[in-house]
């Protein structure tokens, strides 16, 4: 009998720019928390799409919901207004600080649209020639060009020179080094609530209320990344509502559709009037389809608090299993999370970890070469918590 594993990598070799380190695994279909590969094995997905698939693979609500929007209307330009969009912005400024929302297509051009509404407001209602954003070092804001530069991680803009200027990254979590980075220039403060790619860095209790303090003092814009932080993820809608602290823009993405692509920043009036008719744009951004989707993603997250409850819930829980085994299994030598975006550092490769866990029907992700990083639909049961966590244990205590 044919391998169609092989079948289709080969025909996706032959077309498919090689930008990504494929595992050799071609998935077809999905439901709930688990996904089957053309072969009919089925995987325990603690990856979602990379914090993506919020309500899991093929939510029965929302593909009804996408369906009917598909036979409804898919796509009208922004020159008009649509329903979906509407609904889906009420709901965001409901249930979180902004008063208005801008729509785009993924976390990266959030970032963009953030970054070009700080110099604008920079422009139009700070004194001087303010344009820089201080950002954090091993943060990761997305892979266009000023998205990278906010970045400003050596190994993602190798190649990519000249860099676009106007960003200088602190510490994360130094609070003086960030406080003596502001100068004349300075426009904004970008920053992660917690740091997804650089390993889900918590910061300290009281951080983000000095970052707040400081930009308040300087007159200058704090722009947080909720991209992968928001939509639930931390147990809360998003991660900066467990503080006190209220930015003035923020972006976010990711999970907001469910898994179609839609990404969104959220703003003040004072600082969302800066846009106006030709100041920023997105073909597709707000598409009827898209914002379908992200409605059921958040009337599912908001209608009853018991569910984030639930998310938290069980990110705490797993959380202290997690701590538990690490108490025995000198492997781990740390363990750290909020919510179902939980970190655990290894002293061994976590491919290796990752390699033997595919092997097992389930599928892990890393961050660093030492950093395993678990972040599965919120949807999760406890009984496929208890079984990722049986597969872990069984990986790491064979390699002790």
């Amino acid at each position: 009998m044919e391998n169609r594993t092989d079948k289709w990598i080969a025909a996706g070799d032959q077309v498919l720019m090689p930008t990504y380190a494929r595992f050799p695994l071609v998935l077809e279909r999905g439901v709930g928390a688990t996904v089957t590969d053309v072969e009919g094995k089925t995987y325990l997905d603690f990856v979602s799409g990379v914090a993506v698939n919020a309500l899991g693979h093929c939510d029965a609500k929302l593909v009804k919901q996408v369906q009917a929007q598909a036979e409804t209307l898919l796509h009208v330009s922004n020159l008009y207004y649509n329903l979906p969009q509407i609904e889906l912005a009420k709901i965001l400024v409901q249930h979180s600080f902004a008063d208005k929302v801008f729509f785009c297509n993924s976390g990266a051009e959030a970032v963009e649209a953030a970054i070009k509404l700080a110099r604008r407001y920079a422009k139009e209602k700070m004194p001087g020639e303010r344009f820089e954003i201080i950002t954090a070092k091993s943060a990761f804001h997305g892979r266009t060009l000023a998205a990278l530069a906010a970045t400003g991680q050596a190994k993602y803009l190798a190649g990519f020179a000249p860099i676009l200027p106007g960003f200088q990254q602190v510490l994360f979590d130094d609070v003086d080094a960030l406080a003596k980075a502001v100068n004349e220039n300075t426009a904004a403060v970008l920053l992660e609530p917690i740091q997804g790619e650089g390993g889900v860095q918590i910061p300290k209790p009281g951080y983000l209320a000095a970052v707040r303090e400081i930009c308040d003092e300087a007159g200058i814009l704090l722009i947080l990344d909720e991209v992968q932080t928001g939509i639930g993820r931390t147990g809360h809608l998003f991660a900066h509502q467990a503080t006190e602290v209220v930015p003035d823009i923020m972006s976010t993405a990711k999970g907001l559709g469910g898994g179609l692509p839609i990404g969104a920043i959220l703003a003040k009036d004072v600082v969302a009037s800066v846009f106006q008719p030709g100041t920023h744009a997105s073909t597709f951004g707000g598409n009827p389809l898209v914002c379908s989707a992200g409605l059921a993603v958040l009337n599912r997250l908001t209608q009853s608090p018991a569910f984030l409850e639930d998310v938290r819930e069980k990110g705490q829980n797993l959380l202290q299993t997690l701590k538990t085994f690490q108490s025995q299994c000198p492997l781990i030598t740390a363990v750290r999370g909020r919510g179902l975006m939980i970190a655990l550092d290894l002293t061994i490769p976590a491919a290796e970890v990752i390699d033997a866990a595919l092997s097992k029907g389930l599928l892990l992700n890393r961050t660093s070469e030492k950093t395993l990083r678990l972040i599965p639909p919120l949807t999760i049961q406890q009984q496929e918590i208890d079984q990722m966590v049986h597969i872990l244990f069984e990986i790491l205590k064979a390699k002790l």
